[in-house]
């Protein structure tokens, strides 16, 4: 029998890819083809893309480069990958978990490093429906692993940090959640070796009900 781990919190912030959506595959493809222009390793690369937005990745790839190409070419990169959606699914458990939340009137909001059009288009092709509150690239002035969009979700959710519970794939996700006061479930493989509040791996493993004076009690396990 599976332990359970139950955490108490007031509001639920949630990553998108990796967390809700896998979206690893277009992830991968625009990015090793991004990486073969640059004369970069298509291994490497993939190993730190997660998480972060397109200029923070390639800042950290290449060192040297004007912070303006990046934010040029993260631009296109954004086109391209809203325009691929192939193999664009949802994590397992995401729709039951969504909709839990949402039927139960629970406190919850994306918090991701897509852009408008690339969240929408992915949660739309993974069929699923988008939180009324959603943190996106423009919301921010800085990339995951900072922990801007989390502290501004918490902020129009009116939640004190350490009263909030992140959803999160990856390493630079994970820090920012941590960096942010909060608790941090983490989500698939590519969350263990980040040392999360606790870790599922998959939506199947997470089951919400509402908790004591409009709290959320989260079932882990």
């Amino acid at each position: 029998m599976t332990a359970t781990t139950v955490l108490s919190a007031r509001a639920l912030l949630l990553d998108m890819d990796g967390t809700l959506v896998n979206s690893d595959a277009v992830v991968e493809r625009c990015w090793r083809r991004w990486a073969d222009r640059q004369g970069l390793d298509g291994d490497e690369v993939v190993k730190v893309v997660h998480g972060r937005q397109g200029y923070a990745t390639m800042a950290l790839l290449l060192p040297g480069r004007p912070m303006a190409e990046n934010h040029a070419d993260n631009a296109r990169m954004l086109a391209e990958e809203t325009a691929d959606v192939d193999g664009v699914v949802p994590v397992p458990g995401a729709a039951e978990f969504l909709a839990a939340l949402r039927t139960g009137g629970l406190a919850h909001a994306l918090v991701t490093s897509a852009d408008v059009a690339l969240s929408g288009r992915r949660m739309a092709a993974a069929g699923l429906p988008q939180p009324d509150l959603r943190i996106t690239a423009e919301s921010v002035g800085a990339s995951k692993p900072d922990p801007e969009g989390f502290l501004k979700a918490a902020a129009e959710l009116g939640v004190d940090p350490a009263d909030c519970v992140v959803f999160e794939d990856s390493e630079a996700g994970i820090a920012a959640g941590r960096a942010a006061g909060m608790r941090v479930v983490g989500v698939g493989p590519r969350a263990g070796a980040h040392a999360p509040t606790a870790l599922v791996e998959d939506l199947t493993r997470v089951r919400v009900e509402a908790g004591p004076d409009g709290g959320i009690l989260l079932h882990i396990g």
